[in-house]
This record gives structure tokens, sequence and C-alpha cells, in this order.
């Protein structure tokens, strides 16, 4: 790949990444002012949603690393290391909503549903494609998987807490009165396991497949 080919790669991906970030930005501002125009709009519960939290990760991370990719050859490895994480997070948005949350019946306001498909499904495919193939991505060290799985944890332990006392869950899968606290407790080991073995093959493809651009 000559210089050129490459500073046009790079261009590429970067903004892609941008017009992906606006993208999920977007679909939250639809959300909200969607929640907002019909009054019902609780912004303690709409904000403790894994999927909400993590697409805002996604907005922030990938309009950086859009304009990382405008103006460098290279990502840093911080970038990369935080990118990394919020791949583990797409993938288990995507996996846990169509495996565990899609086609069950809505309870309460039913909004508008184009939003819900782009954070669940496209960004997430997005996400899993510029880790597998976009140039510029360094090596990782394994410390990073313990980024990736430090926000899962805690985000588990504030929902729980939080559950406890007033009630609400954001999924039926951690609300103990679904199925008891043996079945949350099950699905939560799962998913725990889940993330840290996916992080660990997020980051040994960093090691054995470093994408950098031709010199």
């Amino acid at each position: 790949m000559t210089v050129g080919r490459a500073g046009q790669a790079r261009r590429t991906v970067g903004i892609i990444r941008i017009a992906a970030g606006l993208l999920v930005l977007a679909g939250m501002i639809t959300q909200i002012a969607d929640q907002l125009i019909n009054d019902v709009f609780v912004p303690a519960e709409y904000f403790s949603y894994f999927t909400i939290q993590s697409s805002m990760m996604n907005v922030v991370v990938l309009v950086t690393g859009g304009v990382l990719a405008l103006r460098f050859r290279r990502d840093t490895v911080l970038y990369t290391g935080v990118r990394s994480a919020i791949t583990v997070y797409a993938v288990v948005t995507a996996v846990v909503y169509n495996a565990l949350l899609r086609g069950i019946p809505p309870e309460g306001y039913v909004g508008i549903h184009w939003p819900t498909e782009v954070h669940h499904v496209w960004i997430p495919v997005y996400i899993v494609i510029d880790w597998l193939f976009a140039t510029g991505r360094p090596r990782l060290g394994y410390r990073w998987l313990w980024v990736a799985v430090a926000f899962p944890l805690a985000w588990c332990a504030f929902t729980l807490v939080r559950g406890a006392a007033t009630g609400w869950y954001p999924y039926p899968f951690i609300d103990p009165a679904t199925a008891g606290w043996g079945s949350v407790l099950a699905y939560i080991g799962g998913l725990a396991a889940f993330i840290v073995g996916l992080a660990a093959l997020v980051i040994t493809y960093s090691r054995r497949w470093e994408r950098q651009p031709d010199a």
C-alpha cells in the first residue's frame, strides 16, 4: 500500500467513525425528544440502561477516534485500550438484546424504533468491523482486560443496589422478582465470564494482528 493509499484509508476510517458516533447521538436525542413530547421521559431510568451508558461512551470514543484517524497515522495505546473496552460492550449489548430481550412484549410506552436497532445491532456490528479491519491500531497488553471488566461490574453493583432500594430494574433478567436471586446470580456469572473471555479475545487479536499503516 502506498503512502497515499494508507493516508486515504485512515481518512476514510476517521470519517466513518465520526459519522457513526453522530448516528448514536442522533438516536439518543430522538429517543429523549420522543419521550419528552409524550411526557414519559424519566432521566433516572433512561440513563440507567447499560445500552444508554455504553452508547454515550460510543459517541465520545468514536468521534475522538475519528479525529485521531484524520490527524495521525496511528491511534494511541490509551485510545486503543478504551476502544477495546467499548468493542466488548458493543458485543455484549448486541448479544444480550438479541438473545434475551428481543421479542419480549414491551411494558409502557413504545417509542420510535429505529434508535433501538441502531444501538443494539448496527453500531455494535460496525464497532466490531472497525476493530477487526481499521488501520493504525497498536498492540495492547493484557492489563487492559481489567479496564473492559471494570465498568460492567460497577454498573451491575449499582443496578442491584438501586433496584433493591427502588424496586425498578432496567432488565428483567437481573430483577429477582422475575425468577429469583438464583437466576439473577446465574445470569451475572455467565455474563461476567463472557465479558472476561471476550475482552481477552479482543486484546489477543490486537497482539496478533496489529493494524499498522504501511510506510
